[in-house]
């Protein structure tokens, strides 16, 4: 259910705009992303589970609120960005 440390080092290597680059908006939007595909994941197999659908919810949330901020910032990264994620709009 988890991410792991080798996907999350992939993510940032993938995301980082300069070699020392850990935690820029770009790379948190790809982290949340791959944590709520793996959430919705364990959501099918158990409906009920209301405390992690509030998780799910929760960090859609703040992925939205990275997205508007990298939208405001620099247009050309969110389009790359949502390209890349393969995202709706």
């Amino acid at each position: 259910m988890s991410i792991t440390k080798e996907k999350t080092k992939v993510l940032v290597d993938e995301f980082k705009k300069h070699p020392k680059d850990t935690g820029n908006s770009s790379t948190q939007v790809a982290i949340l992303t791959e944590r709520i595909q793996n959430l919705t994941e364990h959501l099918k197999d158990r409906p009920k589970d209301f405390a992690s659908r509030q998780g799910l919810f929760k960090m859609v949330g703040k992925r939205r609120r990275l997205l508007n901020y990298v939208k405001s910032s620099d247009q050309a990264q969110y389009q790359k960005l949502i390209q890349r994620l393969d995202l709706r709009k």
